[in-house]
């Protein structure tokens, strides 16, 4: 009787370490997820410390091998083909792991703060205009989606929680509105599986997404150095969204990242060009793969004095926007949508998603997938002459001109003499010039327009892509007035 009881315990105890040392890998590697095409895509977990992992992927029948280190530890990379599936891969140091319905195609990064995260349902009081329709519409078996949990962390994470999911109104509903547009005109467009892994956290600020190391140029930036400050302020505490949620992603392969951010830094504008520069060269550094596409949207106008509490500064969001303009021409491979015209007065998530997520698509169609025919760029001002009591501004990346959409006169341009007082000024489209002039000021020195918190855009491209806010002069920043 005591030798059935030790052979019983001994087997007990074998079974429990052979499944402690099956094969472990983050949650994106997993049924349902979709692998970059065509690259060298890498694979990664946890193993029998030492003992040999092979990997085999049904789209060859070739096995590819590694070794764990002395702690488990193992890494491979492995060739995908063009866009297909689905298929399977199985990982094994004996034990084996088998991801089923896998696809091959194209990989984002979803990321940014809360019009990023907001799901097709909407906030409470705050709905995605037609998410429920569109929802409805959305089932697409090779549209698979992944969200990241929200989590806050001190120190680095070695993986996230979230699974993959088909396309369906079930799971789109609860998915990203943004990235969900972004991946769905992808999909019309390339006709291949398009997987998108969003990574986002509302009232998130663009120093909590950022590593201790691409933070060292900004002294005015307070890191962390416990976890009781990292749980006060959670998704605004800098280095803390990148450790708890980014960092476990980096080196999943990938085409690129679409970004949504800018809204919790509205009130500390000034360095926020180098800082999300800083940002993105950070990701592409460790990522390794070289100048991977990063397209962003430039934050809608809204009036920030409605979440401005009584007695602070108020800030002019303007110079936020006129921050994030800086940087698609700051970082190569980049590219910013406008949303200059999608904004709400009192409500800092715009209805419209759409609008976002297809003119981000905008810019993959055509900067990383070669799609001739497509337009994604925003005119952009680029010069000013004065004639008289006139202005005559000039614009760059306006191939078909600029138009209005109040019959060709702007209601958003302001005009300031030496006195650097800006008067409401009369603005009219002739052919590609916008012509300003205001009877109060007889010799114009500086042109603004849409430079206001909340404002609705009326100046376009004759593509449809509204100019971003913007001012001819560079004179200092006012102090941000009282209430």
């Amino acid at each position: 009787m005591n030798r059935l009881k030790f052979f019983v315990s001994g087997l007990a105890l074998l079974l429990a370490c052979t499944a402690g040392a099956a094969v472990k890998m983050p949650a994106f590697f997993a049924d349902n997820m979709v692998l970059q095409q065509q690259t060298e895509a890498p694979l990664w977990g946890t193993a029998a410390p030492k003992h040999e992992v092979t990997v085999s992927a049904g789209w060859t029948g070739e096995t590819f091998r590694t070794r764990a280190d002395a702690e488990g530890r193992w890494r491979i990379a492995i060739p995908t083909p063009a866009a297909g599936g689905p298929y399977e891969v199985t990982v094994s140091d004996g034990e084996p792991l088998t991801l089923h319905n896998v696809l091959v195609g194209e990989v984002w990064i979803c990321s940014g703060q809360s019009n990023m995260e907001m799901p097709m349902k909407g906030f409470k009081n705050q709905p995605v205009e037609n998410g429920n329709l569109d929802a409805a519409r959305s089932r697409d078996q090779q549209l698979r989606l992944f969200t990241v949990k929200r989590a806050a962390r001190l120190e680095p994470a070695d993986d996230v929680t979230g699974s993959w999911r088909e396309a369906a109104p079930l799971s789109v509903r609860d998915f990203s509105a943004t990235a969900y547009y972004f991946g769905r005109m992808l999909r019309e467009e390339l006709g291949v599986p398009v997987g998108l892994v969003c990574v986002a956290w509302g009232g998130s600020a663009c120093e909590a997404w950022m590593d201790r190391g691409m933070l060292a140029a900004f002294p005015q930036v307070q890191l962390p150095a416990t976890d009781a400050e990292v749980n006060k302020t959670k998704q605004r505490c800098p280095t803390a969204l990148y450790n708890g949620m980014l960092k476990p992603l980096i080196g999943l392969a990938m085409r690129g990242v679409i970004w949504y951010q800018g809204e919790d830094n509205w009130n500390r504008a000034s360095y926020y060009a180098d800082l999300h520069a800083a940002l993105i060269t950070g990701w592409r550094r460790q990522w390794n793969i070289g100048d991977f596409p990063f397209y962003y949207c430039q934050i809608a106008p809204y009036d920030y004095s409605i979440i401005t509490a009584p007695g602070k500064p108020l800030y002019n969001s303007a110079y936020l926007r006129e921050q994030q303009a800086r940087v698609e021409h700051m970082v190569p491979n980049s590219g910013m949508a406008v949303l200059l015209d999608t904004g709400m007065e009192r409500g800092i998530h715009p209805y419209d998603k759409r609008t976002a997520g297809e003119r981000l698509a905008l810019h993959a169609l055509a900067k990383t997938y070669g799609i001739e025919g497509i337009y994604c760029d925003s005119p952009v001002y680029e010069s000013m002459e004065v004639k008289g009591d006139t202005a005559i501004l000039s614009f760059s990346r306006a191939p078909m001109w600029i138009s209005c959409r109040h019959a060709f006169e702007s209601k958003c341009v302001e005009v300031a003499g030496a006195d650097r007082v800006f008067y409401p000024a009369e603005a009219r489209v002739e052919r590609s010039k916008l012509i300003v002039r205001s009877d109060k000021v007889a010799e114009p020195v500086a042109v603004r327009y849409a430079f206001r918190d909340w404002v609705v855009g009326d100046l376009f491209g004759s593509d449809g892509l509204p100019v971003s806010s913007f001012r001819t002069d560079d004179w200092p920043d006012p102090q941000p007035l009282k209430e």
